[in-house]
């Protein structure tokens, strides 16, 4: 895998978790006056200029494009939190628990509509991409305990494109493993003659001659 997607093996395309994370909460900071919008979702708002707000990444995004307010970065998008994880990342081959879900969703969303919002944003995306790598690299080593008696695996704390890429590989890595050793499932040649059909000569046998 080395830390890429790779759309054979995943259930969702990169835009379907984005779109799936998008209703993920965070805070804006509004600089217009308006009242609450009313969704299927929920009820946001109302928006006074200056006064923090919480609404769907979706919405702070479509507001961010019309110039109606600017996005803060979630608290664990900065150098500081960062640079906790991958160091816990790196000290444990357990995952760290300290990321959402969406953490890599999240973090492309922001990037891509909230750049000059991200203090220290290249920095930021390092560290992102660093931490991506080693968890990446320590579901790789996971992985490479499977064998054929392997009947279920329990990793924790993976996000949403981990899981993503991963489940679909382990069911087929189970499957294979199922069928090549499971004895029913794999051809007996002695089963296999004792079930061929007998057949029977009635024909009148030909003398030998003396």
């Amino acid at each position: 895998m080395a830390g890429q997607s790779n759309h054979e093996l995943s259930l969702f395309s990169a835009e379907e978790l984005e779109f799936i994370a998008e209703d993920e909460i965070v805070d804006i900071v509004p600089n217009l006056k308006m009242g609450p919008l009313n969704f299927i979702s929920g009820d946001f708002g109302p928006f006074t200029p200056q006064i923090v707000t919480q609404v769907p990444l979706w919405l702070a995004i479509a507001l961010k494009k019309r110039g109606k307010c600017s996005i803060r970065p979630p608290l664990w998008m900065s150098v500081e939190k960062l640079s906790q994880v991958l160091e816990a990342e790196r000290d444990s081959q357990e995952m760290s628990d300290q990321l959402p879900f969406h953490y890599v969703e999240i973090s492309r969303l922001l990037f891509d509509h909230a750049r000059d919002n991200i203090p220290d944003v290249y920095m930021v995306r390092s560290l992102i991409e660093d931490i991506r790598n080693v968890r990446f690299h320590k579901v790789e080593t996971d992985l490479e305990a499977f064998n054929g008696r392997t009947i279920a695996v329990k990793i924790k704390n993976l996000s949403a494109m981990e899981v993503n890429i991963v489940r679909p590989f382990i069911g087929r890595a189970l499957q294979a493993f199922y069928k090549h050793d499971s004895p029913e499932l794999i051809p007996d040649p002695e089963r296999v003659s004792d079930r061929r059909p007998q057949v029977v000569n009635n024909a009148p046998r030909r003398q030998l001659r003396r």
